[in-house]
């Protein structure tokens, strides 16, 4: 009797992506199939930039991290037979919009770790589309009652879940998402956007 996890929220203000994708590995597979060393080696990787001060960890992770991530789960998986599959996508690839990469690898049962802006660059997980709208797992966690939350809570085309712990928290407007501001969950300038597209080959 396998068992899927709940997905995670991050531990520090820096983790969103490392916790996003492995949220990814915790939304494709079942708990008891997946590597310990995986979920090591992606806390390991990830968060490896340094902020203004020299301070490590303290500007989250880079770009080419996420693109080293993509090939190290490959490459883990085929030596150790794991049906897992990745790579990313940049810049305008990552426009959300119909026979794009990241929509065409969640309308076939992949996960996407994303970034966008909650202000500040910010991965969050998407899994599945519906009704013009991207289903999300953000891990940063905010109280209901907190403003931010408030304000976030009001906005147009933002729409909280909180039944389904496995697979989302927000459900986001394609056209929200896709806007090149950086107010809550909008990409960003097209030349900075990022996406890692996870695959379980086995259910693929």
């Amino acid at each position: 009797f396998y068992m899927k996890n709940l997905l995670n929220y991050q531990s520090s203000e820096y983790d969103c992506a490392p916790v996003s994708v492995t949220n990814g590995i915790r939304y494709l597979f079942e708990r008891e199939e997946i590597y310990p060393d995986m979920i090591k080696g992606i806390m390991i990787y990830g968060m490896d930039s340094y902020n203004y001060q020299g301070e490590p960890c303290k500007y989250g992770t880079s770009p080419a991290c996420m693109e080293f991530m993509a090939d190290w789960l490959t490459r883990f998986g085929q030596m150790h037979n794991f049906p897992i599959s990745c790579h990313t996508v940049s810049g305008d690839n990552v426009a959300l919009k119909e026979g794009s990469p990241v929509l065409d690898a969640l309308e076939k049962g992949g996960a996407v770790a994303l970034r966008l802006y909650l202000e500040v660059p910010h991965y969050v997980l998407a899994t599945g589309v519906e009704d013009d709208c991207l289903l999300l797992f953000d891990p940063f966690y905010e109280e209901p009652g907190h403003p931010e939350f408030d304000a976030e809570y009001h906005t147009e085309g933002i729409t909280f879940i909180f039944d389904q712990p496995k697979k989302a928290n927000r459900k986001v407007a394609l056209s929200r998402l896709n806007d090149t501001g950086k107010s809550f969950y909008e990409m960003g300038d097209p030349l900075e956007r990022k996406a890692l597209i996870m695959f379980n080959t086995a259910v693929r």
